[in-house]
This record gives structure tokens, C-alpha cells and sequence, in this order.
């Protein structure tokens, strides 16, 4: 393995000596086979709640045409599917229902501004425009994703050897053809949601090094950057708030130090910008639920229950209420289906964070890397407690099926992965790369099939 230049198995267009040209590539194919297959389904299934949406901006009803100067728009319904119907409709309409706070604010704030750039023409209405402008914004954001996993697993592993570098080359690898699937290309958040946190745990690893280098000035501010990531991942998805949790680690790490070690200039003020960050995170969730209440909670007119609560957050009354989101709320014997259907990711996010704390990581470095292992290990660790968390909330609270497409914004199961490709092949065990990523391959293909149709699962 040491003397190859490729990925093993892999044709000669994925070139390890070029790692952006060559997920820039892979990246392309599989998005293009993505978009082909959910182009290609049959559609629509058993909701054709796609419909309702007002396409066309002319003509007595909201039914699409099937003239085919409209075939791009009709092409597009493909994409509007489940929760994408919600988005597109917010984004157009604004918050007009209750129960649409259940879906990320500063997602279909940012459609919505996005869209005021295209008016629409021709016959096409405001809601083509944003169904096609939240496809780009899928596709761009996942391409930004990949490239961020790749720089975040550098930082983290290193390339001090050949399997360092394997690793992460074949990281976003995995994260290209995630189980999310359809969902990376559609009118969702996951893409977005995944650009945002996978570039805010960058910049926190940045930082992290940068503090062990002693650049003081350059940690703090790659720092306070990924807290402002962090805080708009957490409007987009509110589970980005659990990447809080880094910043509640290192608060306790610096306290403690402080503590017991005496305080100092440097850890004082890093303890400082910490609890700042930490605090720009939690701001991500909170000012989304501030709006809301001064929305429905401040007027003369009858007060929502929600409004009444301790704590006021519509997005919980909603989730709850219409959704029907909450503690064990979800095992019912009618779910069992989901609950196989996710299992594997289950088990895969629960297992790569006991792998990271554990920290018996070995990918042939020298022993002059060892600082770098300790650093490995510290980040590791960190990561490995926001994907944890996220696992129980989904067995326990969410509707546990959609861990399948969430998990696609967290790094530490890919990096698992690809950590036992390589151990496979090291210890001759080859089919474990072919195993792998057929697997990933052939779920992808059957949810963009199921996805195009209006089928379930989603």
C-alpha cells in the first residue's frame, strides 16, 4: 500500500498526489447519478403534496402543466419532496402556520434571500425559484462539505504517512456518498447544516493547534469563527446546538486548570473566549425562539400554551405537538420498521465515539509524531461527544429514521470507517473497502429511488 499513488481498487482520475481535483471528480459523478435517478423515478407516490405548491405564477389553479416549456419545473418537483415542501413554501411565504417553526429558521431565511436575487419570468413562479435555487444551494454546500472534512481530517491525523494521507483522502470520499443520499441534493438543510458544522469543527481544530503552537491571537479568532458557524448550523438544524458541548469541555478544562494550577493571563482569557463562543452558540438556537415569541407571545390576543411556559421555545411546543417529538415517545411497536432502518447508523455512531475516546489509533506514524497523536486524541475526544449525544437524542426523542440523513454533518463515523478500510487491507482483509462502500453505494441509489417517488422512508 505504501508505493501506490491511488486509493486501492481505484481508477487513475481519483489521484491521491491531487486530492481536490480528485473528490472535485468523484464528487461530480456521483452527484450527476444522484440527480439522474431521482430525475428518473416514476414519482410521485402515494402524496402529491408537491402539488399544492404554486409553480407557475399563472392560471386559474396550482396544478403544473405538462406543456413542455415547463418540463425544467415539472423536473423540479422531483426534488420537492417531504420536508422540502415545508422549506419551499416558508421561504415563499413566511412563518404562516404554527407548527412550520419546526423547520430551520435560518435555512429558509437564507432561500428566501437568495430567491430576491432571480424574479421569476416566463410563467414560473416564486416557488420553481426556490426550489431551484435550494438545489443549488444543496449542491454547492455539499461540495464545500467535502473539501472541509478533507482539511479537518488533516488537521486531525496528519499525513506524516501514506495511511494518514488514505485516510483522508477516503473520508470524504465516504462523505460524498453518504446515506443521506437525495437529501444532500434536495431543497434541505442537511447540506447546508453539513457545510456549516463540519467547517466550524475545522476551524475549532484550527484553533486548537493554533493554541498548542502558542498563537494566542489566531486561536481565539478561529475560534470565535467556529462558534459563529456552529450558531447558524443551529439555525438550520437546531441539533447544531450540541456542538456547544465543545466549548463546554474546554470551559471545564480551563477552569479546572486555573484551579488547580493557579490563574494566568493566557488561561484566564482563554477560559474568556471560550465561554464567549460557547455563548454565540447557544445564540443560534435562542434567536429563532426570541422572534417567534415576540410573534405570538406579545400581542393583545389569546396567548399560545407555549407562551406561558418557563421556558418559552415554540420550537419544543411544536415538535411535541404537531409532530409528536419526545422522550420515548416514539417506540410504538408501528415504528419497529424505523427503528431497524436506522439501527446500523445507530450502532455506527455509538461505536465510532467509544473508538475516539478510547484513542487506540495506529495508521503506521513515526514516533517523531507522537505530540501529534496527543493532539489527535484530544480532538478525538471532543468530537466524539456532540455525535454521541446525537445518537441517544435519536433513539430515545427524534423520529429515529432521520439520524440516516443528520448524521451526514458529523465526521467521526466516516473517519471510522475508513480507519477499518485501511486496517482491512493492512491486515489483507481486502473486502472490507468493497463491502463498505457498496453498502454506502447501493443505499444511496434505493433512498434517491424511494426519495424521487414521494416514497417512504424519509
Amino acid at each position: 500500500m505504501a508505493n501506490e499513488a491511488t486509493t486501492p481498487g481505484s481508477p487513475r482520475l481519483l489521484h491521491l498526489s491531487h486530492p481536490i481535483r480528485s473528490l472535485t471528480i468523484a464528487f461530480g459523478l456521483w452527484k450527476a447519478l444522484i440527480f439522474l435517478v431521482v430525475l428518473g423515478c416514476p414519482g410521485p407516490g402515494y402524496d402529491t403534496s408537491t402539488g399544492l405548491l404554486p409553480y407557475l405564477s399563472s392560471g386559474t389553479g396550482d396544478v403544473i402543466s405538462r406543456d413542455t416549456k415547463h418540463a425544467p419545473i415539472v423536473a423540479l418537483l422531483k426534488f420537492t419532496r417531504w420536508d422540502s415542501i415545508y422549506f419551499v413554501h416558508i421561504a415563499e411565504r413566511g412563518y404562516v402556520f404554527e407548527q412550520e417553526w419546526a423547520f430551520g429558521y435560518g435555512y429558509t431565511r437564507i432561500l428566501a434571500f437568495l430567491a430576491s436575487f432571480f424574479h421569476p419570468s416566463n410563467g414560473v413562479g416564486e416557488a420553481a425559484v426556490i426550489t431551484a435555487v435550494g438545489i443549488a444551494v444543496s449542491h454547492i454546500s455539499h461540495y464545500l462539505s467535502v473539501l472541509a472534512l478533507y482539511r479537518l481530517s488533516v488537521n486531525v491525523f496528519g499525513q506524516h504517512s501514506r495511511a494518514r494521507e488514505l485516510l483522508c483522502f477516503l473520508t470524504p470520499i465516504l462523505h460524498i456518498i453518504s446515506p443521506a443520499g437525495a437529501f444532500l441534493s434536495a431543497p434541505y438543510g442537511e447540506s447546508l447544516f453539513a457545510m456549516l458544522n463540519i467547517g466550524g469543527f475545522y476551524l475549532y481544530s484550527s484553533a486548537f493547534l493554533d493554541a498548542r503552537a502558542r498563537k494566542g491571537a489566531s486561536s481565539h479568532a478561529k475560534l470565535l469563527l467556529a462558534a459563529g458557524l456552529f450558531a447558524v448550523a443551529s439555525t438550520v438544524r437546531s441539533n447544531g446546538v450540541l456542538s456547544g458541548i465543545l466549548f463546554a469541555y474546554d470551559a471545564l478544562v480551563y477552569a479546572w486548570a486555573i484551579v488547580s494550577r493557579g490563574p494566568s493571563k493566557e488561561a484566564c482569557l482563554r477560559l474568556a473566549v471560550t465561554i464567549v463562543g460557547g455563548c454565540i452558540v447557544g445564540l443560534g438556537f435562542v434567536l429563532p425562539q426570541v422572534i417567534a415569541y415576540l410573534s405570538y407571545c406579545t400581542a393583545g390576543e389569546t396567548l399560545r400554551p407555549w407562551c406561558q411556559r418557563l421556558i418559552p421555545s415554540i420550537y419544543g411546543w411544536v415538535q411535541e405537538q404537531y409532530w409528536n417529538v419526545g422522550f420515548l415517545r416514539y417506540w410504538t411497536l408501528s415504528n419497529l420498521p424505523l427503528f431497524l432502518l436506522a439501527l446500523p447508523m445507530l450502532v455506527l455512531l455509538c461505536w465510532s465515539s467509544i473508538w475516539a475516546c478510547k484513542g487506540d489509533i495506529s495508521l503506521g506514524s513515526p514516533a517523531s509524531t507522537a505530540a501529534h497523536s496527543s493532539t489527535m486524541a484530544s480532538l478525538l475526544i471532543r468530537l466524539a461527544l456532540p455525535q454521541g449525544i446525537l445518537a441517544v437524542l435519536a433513539f430515545t426523542s427524534y423520529h429515529v429514521q432521520i439520524v440516516n440523513r443528520i448524521s451526514s454533518g458529523y465526521p467521526l463515523w466516516y473517519w471510522y470507517i475508513a480507519y477499518q478500510i485501511l486496517s482491512g487491507f493492512e491486515s489483507k482483509h481486502s473486502r472490507a473497502l468493497p463491502v463498505a462502500v457498496t453498502s454506502m453505494v447501493m443505499y444511496g441509489l434505493v433512498q434517491a429511488t424511494l426519495f424521487g417517488s414521494f416514497l417512504p422512508p424519509a
